[in-house]
């Protein structure tokens, strides 16, 4: 491969133009393809198969859109008074004016609600007055009755014993006409006392009804009286907008459509804010600390080139990269489900590997050149030896990357291979256009003091002497210690997808959210869908009793604030309801209640209980993510073993290096644990509110990390393992790898540190977390193990780190990384003083 590459080089720096024309063209057709095929991003990340969605799933084919993705809209008094009612109405008029954007189901008038519920308290109130007034008239029917019945039978003893005295006195026969007569009147009363009696009892039976009817929907009355849409004291109203969308998505199209209706709307007096469904986007990949990030990037080239040209040239291949990359994946966005953050992690690894592969490269040309090598000559053998190990280490970064798809998660298995196509392109764009850019440049990759002193002795390094062993185990305990005391925070890492708290405190969606806390309750701003499946349905008549039972039960559970119903199925066998939490849908009281409801299922009498709703979900792919977490970290250990042993031919380099990623990767998580979620160095880096973890930022870090943590560590014990098969011994071997590769190291991190360190401070929320454990995870694994740790433990062990079981070193590959046999074939000759002394760039063939 070195010898392919070797003449790849030397062909694109005689064909200079070809290459460069050739890879703009490949940019343009890229544009070309995303502007004609690309398709919409979704700004939500599902997993197939998990509660939320079969309980989604089921909610639609129930009872239709009632389990679609809603939008809050805060409507606020400035001045903290009581809306009035001109700014009511305007409010009113607002949201009515969005019921004719697209994909707008239904829109929710705070007033016109508060109104009805309102009038329904006050029904249930009269309800009840007129039941107690309905139970006082029966008592009184009862009195009533009772003193017929009673004067009936005074009036049956009267006649029986008038009959009785007739009969005594012997002229019964002669008043008997008489006495029928009474008796029929009597039995007439008696009939209708009966009849009375038998309405009284109705009258009762039915009001019972009633009454009972009646508390049915008093419970649920006091079940929901915490759900409300407008503020206690009148100075807030939240419009509630619902989509048709059953997956829980909108496309960017519709978020503008609202979003500026929303912000034209001018309401003297009245501040109007609305939630991250609404904001959640991608507009713009790159922000004001992206640019600066690369800005920062550009600096330390020019530090390290001290000139320049030389320092724009990785630059300038990264951005090609990065344009060809991401707009070729994301013309495949329209047959390929894309989320939103897709993009931004082909554009953070396309910029920053592109960098530092084209660095690697352009170094070792100027270190080729400065000692005296022709030109074209030095490029080829730049770009097969550097441009080799680039090639292995991209390698490894798309090995990791690609590595996802085995985490069974969709979205992130999209993620990695966008990503791993980005990395792609960079190392192609390294091997094949920086060779003709280099060209191009001629003699003024040097600076000129560099060039006046080509072929000069001060190139060459003295040899390196070996580190003291006492210096070794201090570094060794140092870093060992720092490390694991930086991890302590991820022993209590939580996973989660950031809500309006996460973002900026002046953005639409942190007042939203925050407003809603402390007006309506955290709950409010996560509520949860609750389905109860019965065995059979009931009765019209029990539906009421049902619906009460089932909000009594729910409201049982601990940290539940309020329950509502929203549905039931036609065969009344289906209820669902909304459910208020006492906190957020990040808190960790809403993550046990939604696990309390779903082991508690089923019910007593067989009733099958189903969670679903935005918290929800977050909850399932953020466990889902969590147990993939092991697996994937057992993978990219087992390639990292693998790989490390075929190239360094050793069995404790590898261990050491992988050891080492394990160290630096727990020590990044346990610094995003302590900014993101317990709030340290919050205003430094923007964290608001802290919370869980973005539940994706892990595996992604995971993979990425090792890939560039095999980088560095390729790049520095690679030049160890030369010179100690050169002859050099071992612990002098680890100073001598460490000084050749230590300046292009550093540069390659602190690089790779200014780019992802650029997305700390995105305009993108959800980027922010992935761009600091990124950075911090390089600084770690750059400066602390690679440089500090691996160092001290190979000098530590002396030759036996390179020990390898004669069986195993006769069946691996041979695996020149770094092409030293190609370098052995092509030794550095100088050219002439004239050719030196040129600073004129060669005509590109």
């Amino acid at each position: 491969m070195a010898e392919l590459l070797y003449r790849l080089g030397r062909l694109s720096a005689r064909r200079a133009w070809l290459f460069i024309v050739s890879w703009i063209a490949v940019l343009g057709l890229a544009g070309g393809a995303f502007a004609l095929f690309g398709g919409t991003l979704s700004s939500t990340m599902t997993i197939p198969g998990t509660e939320t969605e079969r309980v989604a799933d089921e909610l639609t084919e129930q009872l239709g859109n009632v389990g679609g993705i809603s939008a809050t809209v805060v409507f606020s008094s400035e001045d903290g008074s009581a809306l009035s009612d001109s700014q009511q109405s305007e409010i009113t008029d607002a949201l009515a004016d969005l019921t004719s954007q697209s994909d707008v189901s239904a829109v929710i008038d705070p007033f016109e609600t508060d109104a009805q519920r309102e009038e329904q308290a006050q029904q249930l109130v009269d309800g009840r007055e007129q039941i107690d007034a309905a139970n006082a008239q029966l008592v009184e029917a009862r009195d009533q009755l009772e003193a017929a019945f009673e004067q009936y039978e005074n009036g049956q003893i009267q006649l029986d014993a008038a009959i009785a005295e007739a009969k005594a006195g012997g002229y019964y026969e002669l008043s008997q006409a008489e006495f029928d007569a009474q008796q029929a009147q009597l039995d007439a009363v008696f009939d209708e006392l009966g009849v009375q009696d038998e309405a009284w009892a109705d009258g009762v039976i039915e009001l019972g009804k009633q009454e009972r009817e009646l508390g049915f929907g008093e419970r649920l009355m006091d079940a929901a009286a915490n759900i409300s849409f407008v503020s206690d004291d009148g100075a807030t109203a939240l419009g509630l907008i619902t989509f048709d969308s059953e997956l829980l998505d909108l496309s960017a199209e519709t978020k503008s459509e609202i979003t500026e209706k929303l912000d034209s709307v001018d309401i003297e007096g009245v501040t109007v804010d609305y939630s991250s469904t609404l904001t959640l986007s991608t507009d713009g990949l790159l922000g004001v600390g992206e640019i600066i990030g690369v800005l920062l990037a550009g600096v330390v080239l020019l530090v390290l080139f001290r000139s320049f040209l030389p320092a724009t040239l990785p630059i300038v291949s990264s951005i090609i990269g990065v344009g060809v990359g991401v707009a070729g994946s994301l013309a495949f966005s329209g047959v390929v489900d894309m989320t939103s953050v897709t993009p931004i992690l082909g554009v953070m690894l396309g910029l920053a590997v592109g960098i530092d592969y084209t660095l690697f490269i352009v170094q070792r040309h100027r270190r080729q050149l400065a000692a005296g090598m022709e030109l074209h000559e030095s490029i080829g053998l730049a770009n097969g030896t550097s441009g080799n190990a680039v090639l292995f280490a991209g390698s490894t970064v798309l090995v990791a990357l690609l590595a996802l798809n085995v985490s069974g998660i969709p979205f992130l298995g999209v993620m990695g291979t966008v990503g791993a196509v980005c990395v792609l392109i960079s190392v192609l764009i390294a091997v094949s256009l920086t060779p003709a850019l280099l060209a191009l440049l001629g003699k003024r990759v040097l600076s000129r003091k560099a060039r006046a002193n080509i072929g000069h002795e001060s190139h060459v390094l003295p040899p390196a002497r070996a580190m003291r062993t006492s210096r070794a185990v201090v570094m060794l305990i140092v870093a060992t210690l720092g490390l694991l005391i930086v991890a302590i925070p991820a022993l209590s890492m939580r996973l989660g997808l950031p809500d309006g708290s996460s973002e900026p405190a002046d953005s639409t969606q942190y007042r939203t959210y925050t407003t809603i806390a402390e007006e309506f309750g955290a709950g409010q701003n996560g509520t949860l869908l609750v389905t109860a499946t019965l065995p059979t349905g009931v009765s019209e008549e029990n539906e009421l009793e049902t619906q009460a039972d089932l909000v009594d039960q729910l409201l049982a559970f601990d940290n539940v604030e309020a329950v509502a119903p929203i549905g039931v199925a036609a065969d009344r066998d289906y209820f669902a309801f909304q459910l208020v939490p006492v906190e957020g849908p990040t808190s960790v009281s809403t993550g046990e209640l939604v696990h309390e409801l779903r082991d508690s299922s089923p019910l007593a009498g067989d009733i099958e209980l189903g969670v679903a709703g935005s918290a929800s979900g977050n909850i399932d792919i953020s466990e889902n993510l969590a147990n993939v977490l092991p697996l994937y970290l057992a993978v990219v250990v087992g390639l990292s073993l693998i790989i490390l042993i075929l190239v360094f031919r050793s069995l404790l380099v590898p261990v050491i290096a992988t050891a080492g990623y394990v160290l630096s990767l727990l020590a990044a998580f346990g610094a995003m644990v302590a900014v993101y979620q317990w709030g340290w160095l919050g205003a430094l880096f923007g964290v608001t509110d802290p919370g869980p973890l973005l539940n994706f930022a892990p595996i992604i870090i995971m993979g990425v990390l090792f890939g560039l943590a095999m980088d560095y560590q390729l790049f520095l014990v690679s030049g160890m393992r030369e010179a100690y098969i050169h002859g050099v011994p071992a612990k002098a071997a680890v100073m001598s790898g460490l000084r050749s590769g230590r300046a292009v190291v550093t540069a390659a991190a602190i690089i790779m540190i200014a780019v992802f360190g650029g997305f700390v401070f995105s305009h993108l929320a959800i980027v922010r977390p992935l761009g600091f454990g990124l950075a911090i995870g390089v600084l770690f694994d750059a400066f602390v193990v690679r440089m500090m740790l691996v160092p001290a433990l190979m000098h530590l062990f002396g030759k036996s780190v390179w020990w390898l079981p004669r069986w195993l070193d006769r069946i691996l590959p041979s695996v020149d990384v770094e092409g030293a046999a190609l370098e052995r074939s092509h030794p550095i000759h100088p050219v002439a003083p004239d050719d030196v002394s040129s600073d004129a760039a060669p005509t590109a063939r």
